[in-house]
């Protein structure tokens, strides 16, 4: 463990790079492994601005969970939350509603330890060790039957998470087996890579998570991406580059949002 930035528990040194300690490298997180850090720098050799588009998915998370709260949700489920870092979705959402009440799930040793740590003397947030891959396990643990009432709204975040779920895993279908479990009325908020507006820097990556990473990457089309929205309206701006949905009064904007190479959008759940 002497080769980390910050103190991680949950495991001794990994010999691969992992999605979550990766992305805390990217924010300027103090959560991970010089081989996290080394995979991150062949990640920027890649695509040089890989550091700011991870900070404009971050930044669409706390937009959208602030929007959703000021739609009158309450409860949120974070599917593949990763490690804590600034503006975590329970700190936006209980400070525009406070008893907001939110689940992270992730599998990670690092991001669980370190979201029970953030957690603790919180009544209205935990944290599941869960595959996201298994809504069974999810929606059926004690955290989320405590907290979750689904006879009320739920907003469902999958946040830079489905690009990590294989085709044969059936990305669409795991989707539509949360949405089935919601109540109408509920929502989705998602952001997914793609691989059509720079397909070479796209293959590129996906090759490195297959080589240096415990999880490999598969980023979509737009219309794959937009698939995942069934039985979702989406609300304006509909599935967008990730820094053009609903960007803040006075922040300025890219000229060339297509480099940011996320889609991002939010949905509600037909009636």
């Amino acid at each position: 463990m002497t080769d980390t930035v910050g103190p991680i528990p949950g495991g001794p040194e990994p010999g691969k790079a992992s999605v979550a300690r990766m992305y805390d490298a990217m924010l300027g997180g103090r959560h991970h492994f010089a081989v996290d850090r080394e995979a991150v720098a062949a990640f920027t050799a890649i695509d040089p601005q890989v550091r700011t588009l991870a900070r404009a998915n971050r930044d669409f998370l706390g937009r959208a969970v602030r929007f959703l709260a000021g739609q009158g949700v309450r409860q949120f489920i974070d599917l593949g939350s990763g490690i804590p870092t600034q503006g975590n979705v329970h700190e936006v959402a209980q400070a525009v509603s406070p008893g907001a009440r939110v689940v992270y799930v992730d599998h990670d040793p690092a991001a669980v330890a370190q979201s029970a740590a953030l957690l603790a003397g919180n009544p209205d947030a935990d944290i599941v060790d869960a595959d996201i891959r298994r809504p069974a396990d999810v929606l059926g643990s004690p955290q989320v039957g405590k907290l979750i009432d689904f006879e009320q709204p739920v907003a469902v975040l999958m946040i830079t998470i489905l690009h990590f779920v294989p085709a044969e895993d059936d990305p669409a279908g795991l989707v539509a087996a949360y949405r089935d479990a919601l109540p109408a009325g509920s929502w989705l908020a998602l952001s997914h890579a793609t691989d059509q507006d720079r397909p070479d820097t796209a293959a590129a990556v996906g090759r490195l998570y297959r080589s240096r990473a415990t999880s490999p990457v598969t980023p979509r089309s737009y219309d794959e991406i937009r698939a995942l929205f069934t039985g979702f309206d989406l609300t304006d701006p509909g599935l967008v580059h990730v820094p053009l949905w609903r960007p803040d009064a006075g922040e300025g904007l890219p000229e060339k949002p297509e480099e940011y190479w996320v889609y991002a959008g939010v949905g509600r759940k037909e009636v």
